[in-house]
């Protein structure tokens, strides 16, 4: 493509209704009259509620009714890990062959658009257009996807909805192509909108820069800024607007940076009672109120008392333990992600803690080095909060060896995926060949929070002691 195509700035104002749009009419009008000819027969749901059922399932049902769903689900797994353990030969039943107490699942404060964050794919939508921004519909694998616009989706909050249909409007003008698999080329991939209590909001716009040389790149650049700062794009009021050239699926700050293209580096939140900053890829909770409900419930939870060392693992932006840190002796918190690192060091002292030190990399290389060497008489309480990944088995070895390790609370919003492999390991007997050599665990109660309502998900505290 001509570098001078790629300069000229696109006329928002002047552009044409594209192909698939003009011809959209008569599409409709060739389904209606096959409608008719089938006769009695079941129409098909609407995209939008092929899509509501696909990302919020439980949308239908009255919130109490939710909750009930969420908590049978919990029940099961506990069940089955209660099963598990005795195949290990560890008596584990209890009342309705549960492995522990369950409690009732804690509600969200807030029902509708909780959430902080979201991820909009670019693919082609129900009408064939190729920059159509959403959520999906189908899998690659069935090759059956179709991309969705999410306005209607209840746990979005508008401004979500806003920046992907402004976005939506800029990649239409745009001359150049979506990209929808990387080989077969184009440059307009997803969208990330994060947004605070405070009124922040934060654009991420990833990019594909196939064969692109620096000038046009920064041509494209040039571009997205003017239309988010000038042209229609305006309306969102950004905070920031990033921009990141990836050649992957997904791709970290540390393999290609975020690029600041207008507004502040970081946009900020408030929890409990504390002032927190967030960069594009450090972790947050999605569901802000609720994280708070939750990380109260945590604090109990741990029992700690003024001496107490909070071990916080896959800490993000140190949300859990400073929250706690006031109430405990120390935090040491471990986080992969460097700039979240660099985040929840920045948190600490914007809000005066000095209890607490951070360490960045992967937890299977700074954990096991830590504890090997723990010689501290406090007593220690750990909290986990991995991906739904669960934590890597080095982890778990570390801290099932460390003898001052006695109380253990994991947060998991998928216990029955891979972390249903670290409860077992935290429980079975020694097992020298694995070098799980410590004393087992055994988990004594569980807590659901739904952090997730509309959604069949919801955060489950597991308290394991020994």
């Amino acid at each position: 493509m001509a570098l001078c195509c790629l300069l000229r700035p696109p006329r928002w104002h002047l552009r044409s209704p594209p192909l698939w749009e003009r011809s959209l009419a008569t599409a409709t009008t060739g389904k209606g009259k096959k409608k008719a000819r089938e006769g009695c027969s079941p129409p098909e749901p609407s995209w939008e509620d092929r899509l509501a059922n696909a990302v919020t399932p439980l949308w239908r049902l009255p919130y109490q009714e939710q909750l009930q769903v969420k908590y049978e689900s919990q029940r099961k797994v506990l069940q089955t890990l209660a099963s598990r353990l005795e195949e290990l030969g560890i008596d584990a039943q209890k009342p309705g062959g549960l492995c522990c107490p369950l409690q009732p699942v804690v509600p969200s404060p807030i029902i509708n658009g909780y959430r902080n964050k979201s991820t909009f794919s670019v693919n082609r939508g129900p009408d064939g257009n190729p920059k159509t921004v959403g959520l999906y519909v189908g899998t690659g694998k069935a090759r059956n996807i179709v991309c969705v616009k999410a306005n209607h989706l209840e746990n979005m909050p508008p401004k979500h909805k806003q920046v992907a249909q402004c976005y939506e409007e800029f990649i239409c003008a745009s001359p150049l192509d979506s990209c929808i698999l990387f080989h077969t080329g184009g440059h307009w991939r997803e969208l990330v909108v994060r947004t605070t209590s405070r009124g922040h909001t934060m654009a991420i716009v990833t990019f594909h820069p196939q064969e692109l040389g620096q000038e046009a790149l920064a041509a494209q650049k040039a571009l997205l800024k003017e239309f988010f700062t000038c042209g229609p794009g305006a309306v969102c009021a950004l905070t920031s607007l990033y921009f990141q050239e990836s050649t992957m699926t997904r791709c970290s700050h540390e393999q290609s940076p975020y690029q600041l293209l207008q507004g502040e580096p970081h946009i900020f939140e408030e929890l409990c009672g504390l002032k927190f900053r967030i960069s594009p890829d450090a972790f947050f909770q999605v569901n802000m109120a609720g994280a708070e409900v939750l990380y109260q419930a945590v604090g109990k939870l741990c029992q700690a008392s003024g001496d107490t060392v909070l071990l916080d693992i896959c800490c993000g932006t140190g949300t859990i333990g400073l929250s706690l840190a006031r109430q405990v002796s120390k935090v040491i918190g471990v986080e992969v992600v460097e700039k979240a690192i660099e985040d929840a060091r920045w948190n600490a002292a914007f809000n005066g803690i000095s209890n607490c030190e951070f360490h960045s990399g992967k937890a299977e290389a700074v954990l096991p080095q830590l504890l090997a060497s723990w010689e501290d008489a406090r007593p220690l309480v750990a909290v986990v909060n991995p991906s739904r990944a669960g934590l890597h088995y080095r982890v778990v070895r570390a801290i099932r060896n460390c003898v001052s390790i006695r109380r253990l609370l994991y947060i998991s919003c998928k216990p029955e995926g891979e972390a249903m492999r670290n409860f077992l390991e935290l429980c079975c007997p020694p097992d020298p060949r694995k070098k799980l050599t410590g004393e087992p665990f055994a988990p004594v109660l569980a807590v659901p929070f739904d952090l997730f309502p509309h959604t069949v998900h919801c955060e489950l505290v597991l308290l394991f002691t020994r």
